[in-house]
């Protein structure tokens, strides 16, 4: 359902995009899309990764300069060279992590930056005047004379607000503000758009949990692929088709699955290897219980902001559980840290492998024998013709494409590199490996001899936890699959019943009412 490029009353729109495209080397990360803010409208958009979401932020805030298409601000075409000049025509952006200062005042941080002097020196009782009124659009009271740092997130997702819109803005971004709110917290925010779409701006919401979006949303806006899949009117648009349009499947068979029954459980299975009980992290994960057993692909599925990639990390200790117990073949383990987790017996190749999973400046070798080598400790040092031969076996299993393996690993393309994390972790053995998107960013080939060496792995016993945003890879690997929503894990589903529409209708089934609305 497409939207009026008008506003009311045939008024120009307060935001308009126009035909933008935007390149980078090997990626056309957006083609050709129009997007669309009215006055006193709150405009989501949403997108899985690499949909061009932040892409196209970036060029409305000035990051990027767009390669083709333009922009308009109350009909007048705008090309913002920087985001302060964005700023300065009335367009302001709150990131998703707060970009101010904890150790300053809040005052500080309304009007850093913006400072009123005297001779060159601030004026502090104007400066707190002026803080003052600005959350008092907000309706937000607070000591602004206090360090940023003594308030509660929520708090300071706010503060960010207000310094936002004290520099007259007209449009406001809000880019993932609710991903480390409770609900609480969501509600106080809540609040603060609605006043704010009251009083007639312009608000683009960028969020990944859908009964948020639906509650708050005036319009939607879907991308996929760079390109606009269309503009929808929330209240005429059920979950099944947002989901179907996020992810460009077909589920008109899900359709007639979204009511269905609980599933049958599975039969004659092994002992977990690793089993967790009302393990959650507050901000990250809900209470959830999971089992992932020996021989077995367990995959986590979900929509993107789901949950699976907070999931894999608490599991391995990088984000700890602050609530529920863990067991490991039968014995309790705390998994508080990836130390734990790597002598438990666990093994973790995460999505973001540039960042987390490799050391760019080491060889490919050091970096595939890496977990293996601190198992055994460093005063039993693989010798380098073990190092070589290990290295080299990877190479050759994965098809790692590198001239040597003294290469430095940043030299290697991304999939090559994302080969070298798992290489890594197969070579250490692990009896439980958690893979995060092990095939993004590689060929089809690649993508198969991963699958193939996946399956080898659990003929040979392992547990694998497998992740992917592509929901076919999940229904290939996985012999049970854990689904994600918001979060929380809403259920399972095991051998024959896993199948994509299975899945998507899991997703997009209604949210169970509170008791007290049931009996309303």
């Amino acid at each position: 359902m497409a939207e009026s490029s008008q506003g009311p009353g045939g008024t120009a729109p307060l935001l308009a995009v126009r035909g933008v495209s935007k390149a980078f080397p090997g990626i056309q990360a957006l083609a050709g899309v129009d997007f669309t803010v009215q006055r006193g409208q709150i405009h989501t958009l949403l997108g899985q990764n690499g949909a061009g979401k932040s892409t196209l932020i970036k060029v409305i805030t000035g990051v990027y300069r767009p390669d083709a298409g333009e922009i308009r601000l109350n009909g007048i075409p705008i090309a913002p060279p920087s985001p302060l000049a964005a700023q300065e025509l009335g367009i302001s952006t709150v990131y998703q992590e707060v970009n101010l200062v904890p150790s300053l005042s809040v005052a500080e941080n309304v009007l850093l930056g913006r400072e009123p002097t005297r001779c060159g020196c601030i004026r502090w009782r104007e400066l707190n005047r002026q803080a003052v009124a600005a959350l008092a659009r907000l309706d937000l009271r607070l000591d602004v004379t206090l360090p940023l740092g003594d308030y509660p997130i929520a708090v300071q997702q706010l503060v960010a607000i207000a310094r936002a819109l004290s520099v007259a803005a007209q449009v406001l971004v809000l880019d993932e503000p609710t991903s480390s709110l409770d609900e609480a917290e969501v509600r106080q925010l809540f609040a603060v758009m609605r006043r704010l779409r009251a009083d007639g701006m312009g608000i683009v919401f960028i969020s990944h949990f859908l009964h948020q979006v639906y509650e708050i949303s005036d319009r939607f806006t879907v991308l996929r692929n760079g390109r606009l899949v269309g503009d929808y009117d929330p209240a005429a648009l059920p979950r099944l088709e947002l989901i179907a349009a996020l992810l460009g499947c077909d589920t008109s068979a899900a359709g007639a699955l979204t009511n269905a029954g609980p599933r049958a459980p599975a039969t004659n299975v092994p002992r977990p290897f690793l089993r967790v009980q009302g393990f959650g992290r507050r901000g990250a994960v809900a209470p959830l219980d999971l089992e992932i057993r020996a021989g077995e692909v367990l995959g986590l599925a979900g929509l993107l902001g789901s949950g699976r990639t907070e999931t894999a990390k608490m599991l391995f200790g990088v984000t700890p559980a602050d609530r529920g117990s863990a067991e490991v073949e039968g014995r309790p383990c705390s998994l508080r840290s990836p130390a734990e987790a790597i002598a438990a017996g666990l093994g973790f190749c995460p999505e973001d492998r540039k960042t987390e999973g490799l050391i760019p400046n080491l060889s490919v070798r050091a970096n595939i024998i890496l977990a293996l080598q601190a198992s055994r400790g460093w005063f039993h040092r693989l010798s380098r013709a073990r190092q070589e031969e290990i290295a080299q076996h990877y190479v050759k299993a994965l098809n790692i494409a590198t001239p040597d393996l003294d290469r430095p690993v940043r030299a290697l393309s991304g999939g090559n590199q994302q080969k070298v994390v798992l290489g890594r972790w197969l070579a250490a053995q692990r009896q439980l490996l958690i893979l995060d998107e092990p095939t993004r960013g590689i060929d089809v080939g690649a993508k198969a001899e991963i699958e193939k060496e996946i399956a080898a792995l659990c003929d040979q016993g392992m547990a694998i936890l497998f992740i992917s945003s592509e929901l076919d890879e999940v229904v290939r690997c996985a012999q049970r699959v854990a689904v994600l929503r918001d979060r929380h894990k809403i259920g399972e589903l095991v051998g024959d019943d896993i199948d994509l529409a299975g899945i998507v209708a899991m997703i997009a089934a209604p949210e169970p009412r509170p008791p007290e609305a049931a009996h309303a």
